[in-house]
């Protein structure tokens, strides 16, 4: 029987802020990293276009031009295009690459990367609606399939989804919604009528994305011959197979030298072996598979930490108080028409600055660590706060200038 390897990767990078103390509120407006930290956004932009983009990007393009047969799915967030744009015009351009050999899908999401979907509906649909004018002018495609951040999902957000025009969503192939069955079919959302959902294999994702590289796992080391005999002895009825996984699990997660682009070289050569075997883009998936039954997600779930929820930004009492101040001045900021402050509130709205708030423990709380810039998760909440109420001061000064 046939098995579709659907590969679909996430890229993104937020604005981070700079350690912002209480004393630069009122003073400076400078929120992002700059240059006197020596950890300034436009650096991590080098790096991670050095270490993963750029090579990555290269060797996709030599994939393509190999085998006729592969395709792929891509999202990426507007904050990052925005920094390509003004930082690394040259990674930009090998993304327009990879779009015009017409195999290579964008998903639609949001653009500032937020959880504006469960705070704030209307921005959560300016933010989208954003976010698909960048796809269309930059690389001329209309997404068809839908990526809430962080893969947070629920049954609302399907149903959205759907009145949207979606044909498909994606999330999480995670137990709790799964049951006994397997994340390897494609399934209908409850309360939908046309509406896909695409289930993330995440043992098989992350065998890549986060076991890779670790000399202590039994498998290791992972090669593509072995990953694609562990495909091809799924159940026969299984016929598809999704692969989510970040962007910089490519030379930034995992490093080249542990041997990442040789297995990425590797993987549709030993993977189209087997000719019963293909690779889809999600949308092409969705059109040619049937769901096999329904999915009911009444809970929020996402792709991260053990708990698969949204307690990696909201699990303690800072993540809470600090969405709750950013997204409460919704009607405040918009009503100013001020692009600047516009702008500034919506970087603020990306879930990195709350998940850089997490004190879960264990290996979460190793993971959180890795992503976040600063010393601790109370330095990322100070900092934050900080911001916010110098936000909130430049608010009141635009409103009393402008009732003079």
């Amino acid at each position: 029987m046939s098995r579709t390897i659907c590969l679909y990767l996430h890229v993104h990078q937020p604005y981070r802020l700079r350690p912002f103390s209480v004393f630069d509120a009122g003073t400076h407006t400078d929120y992002w990293l700059d240059p006197a930290n020596n950890a300034n956004n436009e650096q991590i932009i080098h790096k991670v276009a050095q270490k993963s983009y750029r090579p990555t990007n290269t060797l996709l393009l030599e994939l393509l031009e190999r085998h006729p047969e592969f395709h792929f799915s891509l999202s990426i967030t507007g904050t990052l295009l925005e920094q390509l744009e003004a930082w690394a015009p040259d990674v930009l351009e090998s993304f327009k690459k990879l779009a015009a050999t017409g195999r290579v899908e964008f998903l639609a999401e949001t653009y500032y990367h937020s959880l504006a979907f469960f705070y704030a509906p209307q921005e959560f649909e300016r933010q989208v609606a954003l976010h698909t004018k960048k796809i269309q002018e930059l690389f001329g495609q209309t997404p068809k399939v839908f990526r809430n951040t962080e893969l947070a999902y629920n049954n609302d957000l399907a149903a959205w989804a759907e009145k949207a025009g979606y044909t498909g969503i994606i999330t999480e192939g995670w137990e709790p919604i799964l049951g006994w069955r397997s994340p390897n079919f494609v399934y209908r959302p409850v309360h939908t009528q046309a509406m896909s959902v695409l289930l993330k294999n995440y043992k098989l994702s992350d065998d890549i994305a986060f076991r890779f590289s670790d000399r202590t796992w039994a498998e290791w080391p992972l090669t593509a011959e072995k990953y694609a005999h562990w495909l091809n002895a799924l159940p026969a009825d299984e016929s598809l197979v999704n692969l989510f996984m970040d962007y910089e699990t490519f030379g930034e997660h995992q490093w080249d030298d542990h041997g990442i682009f040789d297995f990425l070289r590797h993987l549709p050569d030993e993977v189209l072996r087997q000719r019963s075997n293909s690779f889809a883009t999600l949308s092409h998936a969705i059109a040619a598979n049937k769901p096999v039954g329904t999915i009911d997600a009444p809970d929020v779930i996402t792709w991260a930490d053990t708990e698969r929820d949204l307690t990696a930004w909201t699990g303690n009492a800072m993540q809470r108080d600090a969405l709750q101040q950013v997204y409460e001045l919704e009607k405040a900021i918009l009503a100013t028409n001020d692009p600047h402050l516009t702008e500034d509130w919506r970087r603020l709205q990306t879930s990195d600055h709350f998940y850089y708030m997490c004190t879960k423990w264990f290996n979460d709380g190793d993971v959180h660590a890795y992503f976040s810039p600063y010393q601790s998760p109370y330095d990322a909440f100070i900092y934050f706060c900080n911001a916010l109420r110098d936000l909130r001061l430049r608010l009141q000064e635009h409103n009393g200038s402008s009732a003079q």
